[in-house]
């Protein structure tokens, strides 16, 4: 059974979603993703939430514009849901950013970043591994594995200088 549902409001938005997709599968989470309107198909969104709670034990929802995916999810999922704002063409995503971020008390939305796919993959994977053992060893290591590169780039600008380093 997945654990993560990631949903999304237009195909659009698939390359944003597909970021928490890929960092899912890189700690082994297993996870459905599907494209749901709330606003075009209210119908088939009633339908996803108001079952979600038998599937996942996380949503990741991802919207712009009006985005309200993320919250109508919250008000009707009881466990965590992960609003992705989604860069929009208007407004930068800085409208989708509040909708989501901008909740009423009692029906909260965990935010990341706009185009933040990637930490909202990561974020549901942490909130698993508070009761997962196995899954909090494999985010320490993804931790090691950044701090690693960081340290790789650190020791190769010292060595070479960092305009030789830019200039590559």
């Amino acid at each position: 059974m997945a654990k993560v549902g990631i949903v999304m409001g237009s195909d659009s938005d698939l390359e944003v979603m597909s970021k928490a997709a890929q960092m899912l599968e890189k700690f082994g989470i297993e996870y459905d993703l599907t494209v749901i309107s709330a606003h075009r198909m209210p119908d088939v969104f009633f339908d996803y939430a108001n079952t979600a709670k038998d599937k996942y034990k996380v949503i990741i929802a991802g919207a712009g514009g009006a985005a309200h995916l993320p919250g109508m999810c919250a008000a009707i999922f009881p466990l965590p849901v992960i609003g992705v704002p989604i860069h929009t063409k208007s407004l930068g995503g800085v409208d989708s950013l509040y909708s989501i971020v901008q909740m009423p008390s009692g029906i909260p939305v965990a935010t990341v970043a706009i185009n933040g796919g990637a930490n909202a993959g990561i974020l549901a994977a942490k909130i698993l591994a508070a009761s997962d053992e196995k899954l909090l060893e494999k985010i320490i290591a993804y931790k090691d594995e950044l701090k690693n590169q960081v340290m790789t780039k650190k020791e190769k600008i010292e060595a070479i200088g960092y305009k030789e380093y830019m200039a590559k």
